[in-house]
This record gives C-alpha cells, sequence and structure tokens, in this order.
C-alpha cells in the first residue's frame, strides 16, 4: 500500500469537497479549477503534508489566494480523517498535520502487508520487456555492462512490483559483421599458433584482446591443427561457434554471480535463418517506406522522423535545418544491415510476443539510433514513438584514492565485470551502479569495500542487522513482539519522523517506476536507516515501561521490514548480522 498516496487523495477529496461546500453557500463562485495538487513540505515546520490549490484556483475564481484557502479550512471536516489540523499558511498553502489515525494506519499495512508492502497494481495488466546489457559476446563484459545491469535488473524488480508482468532480455548478436570480425580474429591467432606470428597477418580492424588469443590456444590445446587446412569459411564457422560456446556460459555465469537471471537470451541469428529480418524489410516496403538505390534497399528514415517531428509541433522551418538521413536495410551484396535486425527483433517483441512495452538500457553512445529505430517501428504501424523506451546511461569512472583506475591489479587489463566483482562485493556494486542513469558516475573502490557509516550500503545494511540484534537479544530477555505497535504510545519526534519515513516507502517505489530511475529507493533506504538510527538513539528501549517497549519493540520490527522490501528490490542481501 502506499500510504503517502492514500493521504495525497484524501486531502485531494476533502479539498474539493471543501470548495463545493463553498460554492453551495456562495462564498466561491462556480469555476473550472486546476487539480488539487499535494506534496510534503521540506520543513516540518510547515506541516506534514501541502496543497497549493487556492494559489493556482485564484485567477480562476478571481480572489486572493489567502481568501479562498481561509474559505476552504473553514469547510474541511477532519473528523474519521487521517488529520489533526489544517491551516492557512504564507500566501495561500492549507498545510495539514497527520493525526493517530495516520499514523497506526501506516504501521498496520506494514504489518498487515508484511513482504507486499510497498508495492502497487498501478502497472497491472502490462506486458513489459526489459532488454538490458546485451553485450556483444566476443569479449569480457566492461563496466557499462555493469552498470547496465544492475539498472535493468533493478528496474525490471521495481516494475513486476507495481504490478506489471515483466520480463528479462538479453539480445545476443550471435551475427552479422562483430561475428565476422570474431571469426577473422580467432582464426588469424589460431594459425599464428602453428605458423607464426610473422607468417600470419592479424586484421588490422580485428579484435586485438588477449582473450581472442586464450580462445584460439584453447581451440588448439583441444582440437589440435584439425582446422589448418580446413577451407577458410568452415574454418571461420567452427571457430566462431567455438568461441560463442565459451563467451556466452562465461557472460550467463558472471551475471548469475551479479544475481542477474534472464527469462529469455534472445540469439539475434534466429531472426535471420527463419527469414524475419527479410520479412520486416519487405512489410516496410509493402508500406511505402522504402526505396532502391545503387543496387541496395533504403529506408526513408528522414521522411518518417520529419512527419513525426511536424505531428508532434515543431516547425516545418526548423525541421529541415535538421540533419536527417535515409538508412539502408539492405545492402547491394544481399545482405541485410544491423539496423534492419534491430528493426525486425523489435518488431518481433511487440507484433509475435506481444509486449505493452518495451524498455532498452543502451549506453549514452547509442543516443543517434533511437530516434531512428523509433521512427522505423513508427512506420511498421507499431507506435514505436510511445511503446518504446530506451533508457541511455552514462559512463562510469572507477577511482581508488582519487585517482582514475582503469587496469585491474590482478590481471594488468582493463577492468572486466570479473574483475570489478572479485575486488569489491556484489552488493556493493548493485548499490552504487544503480545511480541515475543520464548522470556519469564516479565508482569510488576504496569506498564500496568500506564496512563504516561513509559506505552507503554498508549503512543501510547494517541498520537492519542492528535491529535484528536488538530483537534477538530482548526476545532472549523474555520480551515478545506485538502484532501491532500502538502508534498512539510513540509520540517522541524521532518515533513520529521514523513512522512518517516508512510511510513514503510505496511512494518511492511508485516514483522509480514512473521515472525509469531505481536510484529514488537507494536514497530513500539511506535516509530511512538515519531515521532508524536517530530515534535508537533517542528513544530507550530495553527497560521502559511494557507497553511502551512493546510499541517501540515493534515499531523497530516494522522498520527492519520496510529495509528488508527496499534492499530485495535491490537485489541486496538484508543481513541479520554484521
Amino acid at each position: 500500500m502506499n500510504m503517502t498516496q492514500k493521504a495525497y487523495e484524501q486531502i485531494q477529496a476533502l479539498t474539493l469537497d471543501a470548495y463545493r461546500a463553498a460554492v453551495s453557500e456562495g462564498v466561491l463562485p462556480e469555476a473550472q479549477l486546476p487539480p488539487v495538487s499535494v506534496e510534503i513540505p521540506k520543513d516540518p515546520a510547515n506541516g506534514d503534508f501541502s496543497t497549493t490549490f487556492a494559489l493556482a484556483a485564484a485567477k480562476a475564481l478571481r480572489k486572493p489566494p489567502k481568501v479562498i484557502a481561509a474559505a476552504l479550512a473553514e469547510r474541511i471536516g477532519l473528523e474519521g480523517t487521517y488529520f489533526q489540523s489544517v491551516e492557512v499558511a504564507g500566501p495561500g498553502f492549507l498545510n495539514f498535520r497527520s493525526g493517530a489515525h495516520w499514523y497506526d494506519s501506516v504501521l498496520s499495512a506494514i504489518e498487515t502487508e508484511a513482504d507486499a508492502y510497498g508495492t502497487c497494481t498501478d502497472l497491472q495488466g502490462q506486458k513489459i520487456m526489459v532488454e538490458f546489457v546485451s553485450a556483444n559476446p566476443t569479449g569480457p563484459m566492461h563496466m557499462g555492462n555493469a552498470r547496465g545491469g544492475v539498472l535493468g535488473d533493478t528496474l525490471a524488480s521495481i516494475l513486476h512490483a507495481c504490478g506489471a508482468t515483466v520480463e528479462r532480455e538479453f539480445y545476443v548478436n550471435d551475427a552479422g559483421n562483430q561475428i565476422d570480425k570474431f571469426a577473422h580474429s580467432i582464426e588469424a591467432r589460431y594459425l599464428q599458433h602453428f605458423q607464426g606470428e610473422d607468417a600470419v597477418e592479424f586484421p588490422e580492424d580485428g579484435y586485438h584482446g588477449d582473450d581472442i588469443r586464450e580462445l584460439a590456444e584453447q581451440y588448439a590445446k583441444e582440437y589440435g591443427d584439425s582446422l589448418v587446412q580446413a577451407a577458410p569459411e568452415t574454418r571461420r564457422d567452427e571457430l566462431a561457434r567455438y568461441g560463442l560456446s565459451v563467451n556466452l556460459p562465461k557472460m550467463k555465469s558472471d551475471l548469475l554471480r551479479y544475481k542477474i537471471s534472464y527469462d529469455t537470451w534472445f540469439l539475434e541469428s534466429t531472426l535471420h535463418e527463419s527469414g524475419y529480418v527479410a520479412e520486416t524489410a519487405d512489410e516496410l516496403s509493402r508500406r511505402g517506406w522504402t526505396y532502391e538505390k545503387d543496387g541496395a534497399l533504403w529506408l526513408k528514415t528522414a521522411e518518417i522522423m520529419r512527419d513525426n517531428l511536424i505531428k508532434a509541433g515543431k516547425k516545418a522551418s526548423e525541421v529541415e535545418k535538421l540533419d536527417l538521413k535515409d538508412d539502408v536495410l539492405r545492402r547491394a551484396n544481399g545482405f541485410y544491415t544491423y539496423f534492419a535486425a534491430d528493426i525486425a527483433y523489435h518488431r518481433n517483441k511487440f507484433s509475435v510476443r506481444g509486449f505493452d512495452r518495451v524498455i532498452n538500457i543502451w549506453g549514452a553512445d547509442h543516443h543517434g539510433h533511437v530516434a531512428r529505430l523509433k521512427a522505423a517501428l513508427d512506420a511498421l504501424g507499431l507506435d514505436g514513438s510511445g511503446r518504446l523506451d530506451i533508457i541511455l546511461m552514462q559512463l562510469v569512472k572507477l577511482l581508488r584514492d582519487g585517482e582514475t583506475v582503469r587496469m585491474s591489479k590482478r590481471t594488468g587489463k582493463a577492468i572486466s565485470l570479473t574483475d570489478l566483482l572479485d575486488e569489491v562485493p556484489v552488493d556493493a556494486a548493485r548499490w552504487f551502479f544503480n545511480a541515475r542513469p543520464e548522470a556519469q558516475m564516479e565508482f569510488d573502490l576504496g569506498l564500496a569495500v568500506r564496512e563504516d557509516a561513509e559506505n552507503p550500503v554498508y549503512y543501510v545494511k547494517y541498520a537492519h542487522a542492528r535491529i535484528c540484534s536488538l530483537l534477538r537479544t530482548l526476545t532472549a530477555d523474555g520480551a515478545s513482539i506485538p502484532v501491532h505497535a500502538d502508534a498512539a504510545l510513540l509520540t517522541d519526534d524521532t518515533e513520529r519522523a521514523l513512522i512518517k519515513s516508512l510511510a513514503r516507502f510505496g511512494e518511492e517505489v511508485r516514483l522509480c517506476a514512473r521515472d525509469y530511475d531505481p536510484s529514488h529507493l537507494n536514497r530513500y533506504l539511506q535516509e530511512l536507516a538515519g531515521c532508524f538510527h536517530r530515534f535508537y538513539t533517542a528513544c530507550r528501549i530495553k527497560g521502559e515501561a511494557a507497553d511502551l517497549q512493546s510499541a517501540r519493540l515493534k515499531l523497530a520490527d516494522d522498520t527492519r521490514a520496510v529495509l528488508r522490501n527496499g534492499l530485495r528490490l535491490l537485489g541486496i542481501e538484508a543481513p541479520e548480522k554484521m
């Protein structure tokens, strides 16, 4: 349950009821008014909830906001509501203060809903795919993949918590130019193994990493020189197959170590083998969106994007100034481009598998591809502009002692996901990578392994473990944890602040889903942990009167439950001991 949203809805209803009463009494005129917006004031001195409705309605009602607010406040009945008072403040704010019923309802919701507390049904009935990482299987996963993995996995968990049916997918680029380059690279290293490096030229645009050499050496060790005399195409096909057979399981095991598992590993090659790429290009042609030039098949990308921009309200003169270009779908040699395969892949998501919405986590270097792909889906009648959401994430900078780190101490190579997880705990990696995707992030390797309050993930996990230790100690001394915390006994400022923080959990989950930004949850859990630590410092539990001890003990237990629910959404352990 979203207790913050419940309070918002009640304030909206109370405000509109008061307005209607004022109209019926002739105090305020009837008019078309804006919706009632509600927020939580930054300063608790201004109440627990506030609405600026009177200010927003002043123009339509032709009255000063303070006059409107006073008329509303006089007619707001609080009996049986979550609130104990409402007051006019500043230029016309209506500030509400929560009453015992609201505090009690928050605790009851946590205790009744348990693991389900914080979830909602906002996205119920929606089938959503989150595609993330989708790294080329031609080498080790890097820091961008590490960040995208956490963002995609956590976002999928949050969307599920909001009621959606969610599937996680990894798109395996096992066809096309990069696999051809992969095959040529392994082939060169394989032949060099038997014939010497001077005898075999390595492709200038090949993959020069040590992992390619290791694959070639491994194949030679297992199968000898069996491919040296084979036809080049046969040799490359076999070496590419072998390389993928090694790299893909390694990717899966690394991601499982990172607590990420997928519902589907979708192979690009299946789109080509089934003829779906060609069929998609034919469908675009049938709809009149292609033309042939210099033996190649082109998509009228510029025309589609131009039409979309004008429909969206952009001036035609401004659109004409943009450098919009068409795209090749099929080259003159008959091979389809990666863009054609990508269009077919996304058409498959919507047309074949029936997803209502598709979310892709991409690196910022793909920004030029976003509008073009959406335009192609629009041309297919699939509403790519409205149903495909692409989150572009910025680069990661690794730091140690304030210095940028590019190489692994262990391997001497560029740091991969495996290297990172050898150096820092998985939970720390997941926490720190769960930052705002549009911002370039700095990952402090030293901070990630610290076991003190400066490390935010340690701080939050410690709060959970501290509560578990408290519960064990007091129950061992004979105390029992009640079914419900009596909010009427919890009147200290730190107790009330903690309950208010607990109430915000559902709203934070909703905001994560709305904004596609799971970092809301990081900030919230840090704040909740801080609220608990302040409460625990200010309010004695052991040795208090039995009823107050029980209420405070249950408040601590409720906090433990919410911390656990939040950490679970982040894919992070909620430890009972530290």
